[in-house]
């Protein structure tokens, strides 16, 4: 069995679909519109073959978790996975110049990770990391 898709809701469809594309190299498909439910969504597509939904609809309420301070249950971040730390500092520094925080890192983990983490334009967790063992 695989993990055919996650999605997540925004209320800024294209800008979140840009960000992917030019930082994580995503691959949109054509935007899919229901005029009668006010649905639109893509599908993010990554060279590992995961995809990530991205959905929007005007009355979704926004997510009221500090999501930079605070936990939460549920999906917590996405991870992506890089082939160096060389890769992840590399990341790190594109991500910080374009003006996107880093919260975390890069750092190694107990777990054998080299990671940093940052938010998408909407404020979801990111990861983007690389075994280093």
């Amino acid at each position: 069995m695989i993990l055919e898709h996650v999605a997540i809701w925004t209320q800024q469809l294209e800008a979140l679909k840009n960000y992917y594309i030019t930082y994580f190299d995503a691959v949109a498909n054509d935007k899919y519109t229901n005029p009668i439910t006010n649905f639109e969504s893509y599908f993010l597509t990554f060279e590992s073959g995961a995809r990530l939904e991205i959905m929007q609809k005007n009355d979704i309420p926004k997510n009221k978790n500090d999501v930079e301070i605070q936990q939460h249950l549920g999906i917590i971040h996405l991870a992506f996975g890089v082939n160096s730390m060389k890769a992840v500092d590399a990341k790190a520094v594109e991500l910080q110049k374009a003006g996107f925080k880093i919260l975390k890192g890069p750092r190694k983990t107990g777990d054998g990770y080299y990671e940093f983490e940052t938010l998408d334009l909407d404020g979801n967790r990111l990861e983007v990391t690389t075994n280093y063992q």
